[in-house]
């Protein structure tokens, strides 16, 4: 007799359903990128999931079968904007793969996400560098592929290990001196004095930055969210390195920010925006330098910062090559428009 699959909502407050959750998903992401892949820790999933947030609303699913957890999923509905959009995750440990389970559990996310009045499914999928920008050769390509996802925006994962010498750093700020802005640092939450600005600023990074065929909005720029999402960070046991770079009216030209994991230690590259009117200016590249600098100086020193970038986006990247970042992994931006 066949076994039948059984998918249920998780409790992230019931240890024994958020371990079995997290456990599958850790596995699955895994066995995908191996030592590449960048797996939020227990703790920081967790707090997220426990959130109760003003922005985002997120369920986690598990899959059982014969009482044991085969596969996880999640969604992620945006509550202020692009509210036709559902976000989503499939994850199968190796050993259940191609026994219907993915099929089954992205079938449930679907029809949650109908459910929810969304029309537009969103899924970020993971493959090794050394396979090609369309993801031919990856198991979770195809399987995205063979349900209709297509890739809307393709990213590269780099990696750049820490410490990067101070005569690297000192040189590489010579090429960009700012010359006419004020550079500002700091570490944990935004400045009061520049948080409006900095909100508005990150709101607009994703239509901004490449967006490929992604079907976006600006998001709400609000402080009040802002500041609940720097609570999730100390929840989650993140601390936030920022840099600013001032125009002479006081405004702030440039932003950009790094989150150090309390688990495992690294660093992740978070926004960088330039204001359109700043731009050419090497600005990009200086608030980087800067915000790296600060960071080097912090003990203890992450091993490394992980970041991501479209692959279209000729000019952060070679941002990132000068500093020395190499590519790690590829992410693909899938996206399905799902029937009425």
């Amino acid at each position: 007799m066949t076994s039948r699959l059984e998918i249920r909502r998780v409790d992230p407050s019931d240890d024994g359903e958020y371990d079995a959750w997290w456990d599958a998903y850790a596995a699955a992401r895994r066995a995908d990128l191996g030592d590449d892949a960048l797996i939020w820790s227990h703790q920081e999933s967790r707090a997220e999931l426990l959130q109760e947030s003003a922005t985002t609303e997120r369920h986690a699913f598990v899959a059982r079968r014969d009482g044991e957890v085969v596969g996880a999923c999640s969604l992620a509905l945006s509550l202020k904007d692009n509210l036709h959009i559902a976000g989503i995750g499939v994850n199968v440990p190796p050993q259940h793969r191609r026994t219907g389970i993915g099929s089954a559990l992205l079938a449930h996310l679907e029809a949650e996400a109908r459910r929810a009045g969304r029309s537009t499914m969103r899924a970020d999928i993971y493959w090794p560098a050394s396979l090609p920008a369309d993801g031919a050769g990856a198991a979770n390509r195809e399987f995205a592929r063979r349900h209709g996802y297509e890739i809307a925006l393709g990213d590269l994962q780099n990696r750049l290990d820490l410490p990067v010498a101070d005569a690297v750093v000192g040189d590489l700020l010579a090429q960009a001196p700012a010359t006419g802005y004020e550079l500002r640092s700091w570490v944990g939450p935004v400045p009061e004095e520049f948080v409006a600005e900095w909100a508005a600023l990150d709101a607009l990074l994703d239509t901004e930055a490449p967006t490929g065929d992604l079907d976006l909005e600006a998001s709400n720029a609000d402080v009040a969210d802002h500041r609940a999402d720097e609570e999730l960070q100390r929840t989650q046991g993140r601390t936030s390195f920022g840099t600013v770079a001032l125009a002479s009216d006081g405004r702030i030209a440039a932003y950009t920010q790094v989150v150090v994991s309390g688990d495992d230690g690294n660093a992740y590259q978070w926004g960088t925006l330039v204001r359109r009117e700043d731009r050419g200016h090497r600005l990009g590249l200086r608030v980087k330098l800067e915000n790296l600098r600060m960071l080097q100086r912090h003990s203890p020193v992450p091993p490394r910062i992980h970041t991501f970038n479209a692959e279209s986006n000729t000019h952060m990247l070679e941002v990132n090559r000068r500093l020395g970042f190499v590519a790690s992994a590829r992410m693909a931006e899938l996206q399905e428009r799902l029937a009425p």
